[in-house]
Parts: C-alpha cells; sequence; structure tokens
C-alpha cells in the first residue's frame, strides 16, 4: 500500500484505482506545463472538489475524470510576460 492508499484509508475513502491514479497524473502535468507548477495543488484540489460534486451518490465514473482532461486540454494556456 503507498502512501496515497493509507491516506484514502485514513481519511476513509477507497484507494485510487490505476486508472484514477493516471488521470491525476495526467491533470497534474497539463496544468504544471501548460499554467504553472505553483497551480497544480490548487488546480488538484478544484478538480477533486468537482468530481466529488458530480459523484454524489454515485460510484466512480471514468466520464468524470474524462471530462475534466478535456477541459484541461481546452484552456488555453498561459502566457508569458
Amino acid at each position: 500500500m503507498d502512501w496515497v492508499d493509507r491516506l484514502a484509508a485514513d481519511l476513509h475513502l477507497d484507494a485510487l484505482s490505476a486508472h484514477e491514479k493516471e488521470h491525476v497524473l495526467s491533470a497534474s502535468r497539463e496544468v504544471a506545463h501548460r499554467v504553472e507548477r505553483k497551480a497544480t495543488p490548487s488546480a488538484m484540489y478544484v478538480i477533486g472538489l468537482a468530481v466529488g460534486a458530480q459523484m454524489g451518490e454515485r460510484t466512480r465514473d471514468d466520464a468524470i475524470e474524462d471530462a475534466i482532461h478535456a477541459l484541461l486540454l481546452r484552456l488555453p494556456p498561459v502566457e508569458e510576460p
């Protein structure tokens, strides 16, 4: 069990699936490279809130992660001053 799985267990959450871990890494990479590295933690928090709000009482759904990743790709990168 890795650290993130232990964190999830301590927060009474299911561990992330391999697919979910890949989505988190991919989304983090998009924000870090297209926007700014220091925006990544806040962006991932906002994404987590969005996923949680959309899930409600439903079980996990890959469509939510896919939609968020597509949104990240549609957002224009931050232009350097």
